[in-house]
């Protein structure tokens, strides 16, 4: 039986498939196999010994410090496009709230409850104060066409829009997924001068860090309408700023408040409600458990943000698997040792990602602890195990 320790409430859609297939799962479990969570905080918590793997339900992982369950040979996993249409949603939204003032035009209503009879004519005479721009015929540019970004691309053709994509990382999935209506750009920069409205949907790394500074706003349309659903880190908030208050970014929408932008005019901060949707919670926690079990049952690993994906199917008495660095030799060194215990090989698979990699063995009979001991020993080895 496998033990999981979930961090956050996670929906009971994931949990029951653990719990289904005979796992202790609780935020209580001591000693866990595997992580559970959501946004808990794991930079400052210590690893268990037996901790094979974490599940994020959700697409983010910056709460997670993947480089140092890497070493440790830590598979981290997270459940990427399971939140994409609510996220694809909000994006929409985003662009509505940053072209027409509908928060002012509510609050201006509030304001006017205790006319009475004078309201309508109140109405009729203030609206003008609020309208804004239509999204049919204004150009959108989307930054980052994955799961997300793909859908939103798709959706602006449907108003109207003259959809631009960017991402030079496009996977062939989400390349079938794209309309051929949009247009595909070799340069962000691109982007920056021809788009009215600017969709941010990548992820967060060194890469992206500030992407949106004051050289990219500066080479944007003036006047130009930024969403980001994206991170807080990929925009300059200085930057930002100081474009809201020239003029040069006519409304920035962001999911990510802080004390400098909350209250800067033209600028609308939301409470990190991208993915937050029961739909969304439940279909992030259904790939987050299946993961899990997967790797923890049979070693297969789909969508990891630090090992490679490898998946194979069953056969032999038990399967070997190691993880280990991406180095020459390193496999042979693994089968010459199997092969001088004359145990036969069924099935096998190796796949590197960067400066890692994943081997697995199906072999034709049971192994025991001194063979995995001594494989163990070897320092370019991170972890192994026996199914």
């Amino acid at each position: 039986m496998y033990k999981i320790r979930t961090m956050n409430t996670i929906s009971p859609l994931g949990t029951q498939i653990l719990e289904k297939h005979g796992c202790d799962v609780g935020q209580e479990v001591e000693r866990p196999d595997a992580l559970l969570i959501r946004s808990a905080d794991l930079h400052h918590t210590e690893p268990w010994p037996e901790l094979l793997c974490i599940g994020r339900a959700g697409a983010g992982v910056n709460n997670i410090p993947v480089a140092a369950c890497s070493e440790r040979g830590i598979v981290v996993f997270n459940a990427p496009g399971a939140n994409a249409d609510a996220t694809k949603e909000m994006i929409i939204f985003d662009m509505l709230l940053a072209s027409r003032d509908m928060l002012g035009a509510i609050a201006w209503v509030n304001s006017i409850a205790g006319k009475g009879d004078e309201v309508p004519a109140l109405v009729e005479k203030g609206k003008s104060a609020f309208s804004g721009p239509e999204l049919c015929g204004k150009s959108l540019g989307v930054i980052g066409l994955g799961a997300i970004g793909s859908l939103v691309a798709n959706l602006a053709l449907e108003f109207g829009m003259t959809v631009r994509g960017y991402d030079p990382y496009i996977s062939v999935e989400s390349a079938w997924r794209l309309s051929r209506n949009v247009i595909h750009v070799d340069y962000v920069e691109d982007i920056f001068r021809t788009c009215d409205y600017i969709s941010l949907n990548v992820p967060y790394n060194e890469s992206t860090h500030h992407m949106i500074g004051a050289e990219a706003l500066a080479s944007m349309r003036p006047g130009v309408r930024i969403m980001n659903e994206s991170r807080a880190e990929v925009v300059d908030d200085e930057a930002m700023i100081a474009a809201l208050e020239s003029g040069q970014v006519g409304k920035y929408v962001t999911d990510f408040p802080n004390a400098r932008l909350i209250g800067v005019k033209n600028c609308i901060t939301l409470p990190h409600l991208g993915a937050c949707t029961p739909e969304s919670e439940e279909k992030c926690a259904i790939m987050a458990a299946q993961e899990i079990y997967d790797y923890l049952k049979n070693g297969n690993i789909k969508n990891s943000v630090n090992m490679p994906n490898a998946s194979l199917d069953r056969m032999g008495e038990c399967r070997l698997c190691v993880i280990h660095r991406n180095v020459p030799n390193k496999i042979n060194s693994i089968l010459d040792f199997i092969s001088a215990r004359n145990i036969n090989i069924e099935h096998m698979l190796n796949k590197p990602r960067g400066e890692y990699a994943y081997t697995m063995i199906d072999l034709s009979e049971k192994v025991n602890g001194e063979i995995t001991e001594e494989i163990r020993r070897d320092p370019d080895v991170l972890r192994v195990r026996v199914i």
